[in-house]
């Protein structure tokens, strides 16, 4: 049997626990419940699974069950304005002396792209949440995390003077998206031309563990489609924000995971949490926006006073087992629905009041839905309905929408991202704006679409803003493209869990071999275009602002709010285009015009 005291378990729920700063004393002295610490105001409680199954949303409140994010698929080319600044005297600081954070699916700490000249490990701390072992150590409950290793420089260093490195530290990348966000990022090479885009940068990462089965049941996640949960993400970041203050160095973080669980208004447990930390000095954090354009995951509903309700049609795949459905509706409306299945069985109007949480079966088709009402959702107000369709029947669905008090008459439901649901699941009358993905959302964060440099145009699936209720999202583009086979690019991955052992080019500067086991042609065409490599270059050059602003003493203070205003006034805007813009915020991306814009 499970102990309520392992938190690494399969067997123990996590929940994300809202507190106030003076209840931290009373929970410290309690004995009743095991959680850690996130900041003063979550906390992550550990239970029993066996005492909370099944899941309800209506009993354990649907703000408390850790959203699963998803990744978001992952040569800097000179447009950026990056190359520019490296090669200017008073600039060409590489990020030295500044940190990128990274809460992904690891790194390949193997290869020669993160390491110094002399063959030392630019990767300052890497928590593995995967490895068993005694978690974060803390000067109390506050600091402290409970489960995973900390590997510290010195232990990777250790380990690469060893014959067999992953015998001494046995952490892997076995998808390779953490390693190319890092190698986008901060990879570094003795050719200029095949660098990241803070290639002096110091690393910190977070090797994420899998989702829990539970949490794949509840959000009903296909199998063998990488998830993971909001709790293990927040506490990714506490683990940063600690390492960063202990080698008293600025930090930017960096995120290439999405949902589209959640109001899509930033104020998720993660976003509400990285928008605390937003004002701190010598942090910059940076998310991507999704690439959820094109997929048919959003829906916009206007009422019409008229009118007693809309059908919103949906058309589920005949591969479907199981997926969940968000409706979203703002503090002035408030709606009910009703289902009309593939075979014509009709529900009928299901009211708001009563019970908070039903089952619905039908009589024709063997699909059950799981209806969840918040009138007034915790974080927002907003009304929110949660839908939870388990074996539903292949064909189209009517969702019919009924509006009780409708004002603004705007509506809005979205779809899993795509991975999670099947490719012919989606709406037949889709909306392909207000689809950032969160926590790119929040305001307080940088957020970064992805545009094709060869094209000049954005990505085709490039989310789009704004956020639900209007703020501007993306704040701006930056290069998302796979180049083709033959032009410079940041090298590979050199690690795969299959064999446990490094694939080592025929030598260290053999980078054209290790590009080739990244961005293998036939895996990954040269059309693939990303938000999480958009947000690894934006990345890179906030760690150039910050190693600049900090590091060399400047008079810049530099934050969040900081690095975004400075990004912005020196993006790259095209004639006759309006912004900001729904596809490309305020511009594309260029530091070198961004510090030109702050001499004048």
């Amino acid at each position: 049997m499970a102990s309520q005291s392992d938190p690494f378990s399969e067997e123990t729920a996590a929940f994300i626990v809202p507190i106030y700063p003076y209840d931290v004393p009373r929970i410290l002295e309690s004995s009743d419940s095991l959680f850690d610490f996130v900041s003063p105001e979550y906390l992550i409680r550990y239970r029993p699974l066996r005492d909370v199954l099944p899941l309800s949303a209506a009993r354990e409140g649907y703000e408390s069950i850790p959203n699963l994010y998803a990744l978001l698929d992952s040569s800097i080319p000179d447009l950026t304005g990056i190359r520019q600044t490296l090669a200017a005297p008073r600039l060409g600081n590489g990020g030295a002396g500044a940190l990128i954070g990274i809460v992904d699916t690891g790194i390949d700490y193997t290869s020669p792209l993160f390491r110094d000249p002399d063959g030392k490990t630019r990767i300052l701390g890497l928590w593995d949440q995967t490895v068993p072992g005694p978690g974060l150590a803390g000067s109390g409950p506050l600091e402290a995390i409970r489960y995973g290793t900390v590997y510290r420089k010195e232990d990777l260093d250790q380990a690469l003077a060893s014959p067999d490195p992953l015998s001494a530290v046995p952490s892997l990348d076995s998808d390779g998206h953490g390693t190319r966000m890092a190698a986008a990022a901060a990879g570094y090479s003795e050719d200029p031309a095949f660098s990241g885009a803070a290639p002096q940068a110091g690393l910190l990462i977070v090797r994420l563990r899998p989702a829990s089965q539970y949490l794949r049941d509840f959000y009903l996640i296909r199998d063998g489609v990488p998830a993971f949960q909001e709790n293990d993400i927040m506490l990714g970041v506490k683990y940063l924000l600690s390492a960063a203050r202990a080698l008293n160095r600025p930090l930017v973080i960096l995120l290439g995971l999405g949902t589209n669980t959640g109001s899509h208004n930033g104020t998720s447990p993660l976003a509400l949490y990285l928008a605390s930390q937003n004002r701190s000095g010598g942090l910059v954090i940076v998310t991507a926006a999704g690439n959820e354009t094109g997929f048919g995951h959003h829906y916009r509903g206007r009422t019409k006073t008229e009118e007693t309700f809309e059908d919103v049609e949906l058309r589920v795949g005949e591969e479907e087992t199981g997926f969940t459905l968000e409706f979203w509706a703002r503090e002035s409306e408030l709606y009910s629905v009703g289902f009309l299945s593939p075979s014509g069985e009709e529900t009928g109007r299901l009211s708001v009041s009563g019970d908070p949480e039903r089952r619905l079966s039908f009589l024709l088709e063997p699909t059950e839905i799981t209806l969840t009402y918040a009138a007034s959702e915790a974080a927002t107000g907003s009304e929110l309905i949660l839908m939870r369709f388990y074996l539903p029947s292949p064909g189209i669905w009517k969702i019919r929408v009924f509006h009780t008090l409708s004002i603004q008459g705007e509506y809005h439901m979205w779809l899993p991202v795509r991975g999670f649901i099947s490719d012919r699941t989606f709406f037949l009358r889709p909306d392909p704006d207000a689809t950032i993905t969160d926590p790119g959302n929040a305001a307080a964060l940088i957020t970064a679409a992805a545009y094709n440099p060869e094209t000049g145009g954005i990505c085709l699936h490039s989310s789009r803003g704004f956020t639900r209720t209007g703020a501007i999202k993306p704040d701006l583009a930056a290069p998302g493209a796979f180049p083709p086979a033959d032009a410079a690019l940041f090298p590979a991955s050199g690690q795969t869990e299959a064999d446990g052992a490094a694939l080592t080019p025929e030598s260290e500067t053999d980078f054209s071999s290790l590009r080739d086991q990244l961005f293998d042609p036939a895996a990954r065409p040269p059309e693939t275009c990303t938000t999480s490599l958009a947000a690894a270059c934006t990345a890179g050059a906030c760690a150039i602002l910050l190693s600049w602003a900090v590091s060399s003493q400047n008079a810049y203070v530099v934050n969040t709010p900081v690095a975004k205003s400075i990004l912005i006034r020196g993006a790259r805007r095209r004639p006759g285009a309006v912004y900001p813009n729904r596809e490309w915020g305020y511009g594309i991306l260029d530091l070198y015009q961004s510090f030109l814009a702050m001499r004048d």
